[in-house]
């Protein structure tokens, strides 16, 4: 086989080699004929050349001075075609286009000599001479061009135009939707595209170090358009009130977008005048003891997120267990009457004796306090402290005038998406007393989840904002059963570790799996890895050069290799954004990765954001009435347990309780 390939390529050179010397040739004759005269006059004719020449004029050959031209330059063009120069990446293509223009210029401009007045041996040796000059680059040129190799070795360093690929540049909206105009790079063209969240129910994730462009690329956008779209709405603010104002504003402008416009309320402990006073602990929603179990561990995850990873230790289940009887006999006594968190709290510090004997009354939490009526009638005071201290310490961290006020008293109920009283609730944090405020919070979420995800409810939109620094034991069923009762979570978080060291390795896990959205700035270590391998692979085409003294050989070849490494998601500026979006049934997209610079509107965003209205104070609020609250709670728990021992002993069959 090689034998025959090279007797091909010598009869294929033989050829060209041959069909260059036609054009030289004709060439040659073309200048006889034309330049007769001259030749003549130096005495260079003879007969045989002139019957030589006679015979090719009447073949019509040399009918026109173009004629003959023209079929010298397609031989020389043939011959080029087949030219195999030794490849080389150092020549300019701007000298192959200079020598073949210069020599096209020559070769036909030489025409106009023959035209001139003046002696015909000048005028010949002339147009001889700008002819042949011209052909002699043209040949050289084509040479040149034979040898010339365009390579982009060493010219995309980062690879970035291999790794770029087709997104989806449709905008897809629906009643539900989340749209983010953007532009991505395809190949080094710059082209627009959509970022198309059309099940916002299958959860989103939206990931970012500090300063990656969360906020202001992405979660506004959320809260703005499902505003616009009439979802109701629960928005934890973490830095206040950068998202409060723009939830209120929005609505504000949109009201119209609801049957029936819902109210906005807002839970803030350090500006209590523009805070709403709501109860998470409303005995109306307190529907069996299991609710109460949710709390408490709520409330003490929050205060002792380490506790997180140690669920089921005797010391962390004993304090959830004596808060969550506290819990239920304040929801018992008297209807619920005193059924608030701070009254919890306040009787939580009660002695030993007299509360024990106090919630002995309650029988349903007698299997609860059992344990701790045991340790404390054998006189085991170290086992009762290790079981109840840690939670009269983590709760007392909460006793606080401004605490005591705002989850005293109810202005509004947490079942925000109810159909006759739509709301839109923010929880403002404070990042310098986050792990007070994060715990009385979390209590919020968790008592707000419940009453949201439910059937026959308005759809609704949950919007976390640093999301870790809050705690919700559940918030990854809440994203696998929710969808069919139309609540949208939004989590938002720096990275993977951060979401780890709050909620430890497993949930955190389930959380970063389960949803099915995610928009990630950027992040670097664990994060970027599990990202780069959840967008996949794509084919990239991979080139090679090898360059020895007698030839030059270019490979090309393609192979799968990640879409968006790890390098690049950890090299993101602000505003660029990976990710993966979720379909559905009805409405499939095949291109679901993305890797885009999101598209803000800076100038009409600012100019938004400066006309927008501040807060409203709700209620002027003093520090007497703040005080007065607070001695009232304690007032209130003095009195239900003196009453109720009280009751005890003048109750013939409870004295000995």
């Amino acid at each position: 086989m090689s034998s025959g390939t090279g007797e091909n390529e010598v009869g294929l050179r033989k050829i060209l080699d041959f069909t260059r010397l036609g054009a030289i040739l004709v060439l040659l004759l073309h200048c006889y004929f034309f330049c007769y005269a001259a030749f003549d006059r130096w005495g260079l004719t003879a007969p045989w050349s002139d019957q030589f020449l006679q015979n090719i004029a009447r073949t019509g050959l040399y009918s026109t001075v173009w004629k003959s031209k023209w079929i010298t330059l397609g031989l020389l063009g043939i011959s080029l075609l087949g030219a195999r120069g030794k490849k080389t990446e150092n020549i300019n293509p701007r000298s192959i286009l200079a020598y073949l223009g210069l020599g096209l210029g020559l070769y036909f401009s030489s025409t106009l000599i023959l035209g001139f007045q003046g002696k015909v041996e000048d005028l010949a040796t002339g147009y001889m001479t700008l002819t042949g000059t011209g052909f002699l680059l043209m040949l050289a040129g084509g040479n040149l061009l034979s040898r010339y190799i365009k390579l982009n070795l060493g010219k995309d360093i980062f690879n970035e135009l291999n790794e770029t690929f087709p997104q989806e540049e449709r905008l897809l909206e629906n009643e539900y939707s989340i749209n983010l105009p953007a532009q991505y790079n395809l190949k080094g063209n710059i082209r627009k595209s959509w970022i198309n969240i059309i099940n916002p129910f299958r959860g989103l994730l939206v990931c970012g170090s500090p300063g990656a462009g969360k906020s202001y690329f992405v979660i506004q956008h959320i809260i703005r358009q499902h505003i616009r779209k009439g979802f109701t709405m629960l928005v934890y603010d973490f830095k206040y009130d950068d998202l409060t104002k723009i939830a209120y504003n929005t609505l504000l402008k949109h009201k119209s977008s609801y049957k029936i416009e819902p109210e906005f309320y807002t839970i803030n402990f350090d500006d209590l005048s523009k805070s709403h006073r709501c109860n998470p602990l409303d005995a109306s929603t307190m529907f069996d003891i299991t609710d109460a179990t949710e709390a408490s561990r709520s409330i003490m995850m929050g205060l002792n997120r380490d506790w997180i990873t140690k669920q089921g230790d005797f010391f962390v289940e004993s304090p959830i267990n004596f808060l969550t009887a506290i819990i239920w006999f304040l929801k018992k006594y008297q209807n619920g009457k005193y059924l608030t968190l701070p009254h919890v709290i306040e009787l939580m510090q009660v002695d030993y004796e007299k509360l024990f004997s106090v919630l002995r009354t309650e029988p349903e939490i007698e299997v609860l306090i059992n344990p701790f009526i045991s340790a404390y009638q054998n006189d085991a005071m170290e086992q009762l402290e290790g079981q109840i201290a840690s939670a009269k310490i983590g709760m007392a961290r909460l006793s606080s005038p401004q605490l005591y006020w705002v989850l005293s008293a109810n202005d509004f109920t947490l079942d925000i998406n109810n159909p006759e009283k739509p709301k839109i609730v923010c929880l403002a944090n404070n990042p310098q007393k986050q792990q007070i405020y994060g715990a009385v919070l979390s209590l919020y979420v968790t008592r707000l989840i419940k009453l949201v995800n439910q059937k026959n409810r308005l759809k609704s939109s949950l919007v976390f904002d640093e999301f870790p620094t809050i705690f919700f034991n559940d918030i990854d069923s809440l994203i696998a059963t929710a969808r069919s009762n139309k609540v949208a979570t939004c989590l938002g978080i720096q990275d993977f570790s951060q979401l780890k060291k709050d909620y430890g390795p497993d949930q955190s896990a389930v959380i970063m799996n389960i949803t099915g959205n995610i928009i990630s700035g950027q992040v670097t270590g664990e994060t970027s890895k599990v990202l780069s391998e959840r967008f996949g692979k794509i084919n990239q085409v991979k080139e090679s050069i090898s360059i020895n003294r007698t030839d030059t050989s270019v490979s090309k070849s393609s192979q799968l290799d990640f879409a968006v490494p790890q390098s690049k998601i950890a090299g993101l500026s602000s505003g660029e954004f990976v990710g993966m979006v979720a379909d559905d049934p009805t409405n499939k997209i095949k291109l679901k990765t993305f890797h885009s610079e999101i598209l803000n509107n800076h100038k009409a965003l600012e100019t938004e954001s400066s006309s927008y209205k501040s807060l409203p104070k709700i209620i002027k609020v003093t520090v007497k009435m703040v005080n007065e609250n607070f001695r009232k709670i304690k007032t209130e728990i003095t009195e239900v347990i003196e009453n109720e021992i009280e009751r005890l002993l003048n109750t013939p069959g409870l004295e000995k309780v």
